[in-house]
């Protein structure tokens, strides 16, 4: 098993990602959150690299990719996601499944939306589409949503400090020393670039964009019902299970599977979690 680590320019941004198995294997596009980057798939892409072809791409903004300015690229997740559709024509993806989590489920799902017949199956690991999965957690970026005053920015200046990033790392894990400072450090290396506070904060007032597209979401599940497994961290202070039930709502098929574990499911279930992935994608999309 061979990880190719590759850049491609995507109108005139250098787009950084992780390759790795067959390429004429079924695809499985995989889409990290905040604030990570393909890293988190680290572990991941070997337990599934002999069976699928897994392509793993850093946003805008994020990991090894380009950073531009935001007076000349405007972080919202709609901009993200046109930059990552266009980085799937560019490597010549025709059909995938998509792996969403956290910041990856809107740019996921918005794919969806555009290219609804080249979407083979969904794997959503809390990656949320639905109000009554958003916890209490998200009371201070509702705030700047209603008010967007410098106050309301200032007071989510807290979410980019590496206190929450091991937060989010290890919050509802029951053994803490399952997981590899390694993840959550070199968050905070990116997180600590001059210029990233600002357009981390601009894509969490653009988040309420995300949620007012939940009914679009919806109504492409209930049209198209793409195969869909949710892989849920049950203790995750931000997704709530509820937003892993609600799946079954519209896609009745829909497999949902809890695992003792917080928001970073990755960096303790990877193990269990491929093996969930492995008999889904093989009845989804064969091989």
């Amino acid at each position: 098993m061979t990880v190719n680590y590759r850049t491609t320019d995507v109108n005139g941004i250098k787009i950084f990602y992780r390759e790795a198995g067959d390429p004429n294997a079924p695809t499985l596009l995989l889409l990290h959150g905040f604030p990570s980057s393909s890293h988190m798939f680290r572990d991941l892409i070997p337990l599934l690299a002999e069976r699928y072809h897994l392509v793993a791409p850093d946003f805008p903004g994020f990991g090894q990719s380009d950073m531009p300015e935001r007076s000349k690229y405007p972080y919202t997740f709609g901009n993200i996601a046109d930059t990552i559709a266009e980085f799937t024509e560019k490597i010549g993806l025709k059909k995938f499944a998509i792996y969403i989590f956290d910041y990856g489920s809107p740019v996921g799902l918005r794919l969806a939306l555009k290219f609804p017949d080249r979407i083979s199956a969904i794997i959503s690991q809390n990656g949320n589409a639905y109000e009554e999965g958003l916890s209490n957690g998200w009371d201070p970026i509702r705030a700047y949503w209603k008010d967007a005053s410098q106050a309301n920015r200032d007071a989510l200046r807290a979410f980019l400090k590496p206190e929450t990033t091991t937060f989010q790392y290890t919050h509802g894990v029951a053994d803490v020393s399952l997981v590899s400072p390694d993840g959550r450090s070199l968050d905070d290396f990116y997180l600590a670039r001059p210029g990233a506070d600002e357009l981390q904060l601009d894509l969490l007032k653009d988040y309420a964009n995300n949620v007012a597209l939940y009914p679009k979401f919806q109504e492409y599940f209930r049209k198209y019902q793409p195969p869909i497994l949710a892989v849920w961290g049950k203790n995750d202070p931000f997704f709530l299970p509820a937003g892993a039930e609600a799946f079954k709502r519209d896609v009745p098929k829909a497999t949902v599977q809890f695992f003792d574990t917080g928001h970073f499911a990755l960096e303790t279930h990877c193990r269990e979690i491929a093996e969930a992935i492995v008999p889904f994608l093989a009845r989804a999309v064969g091989n």
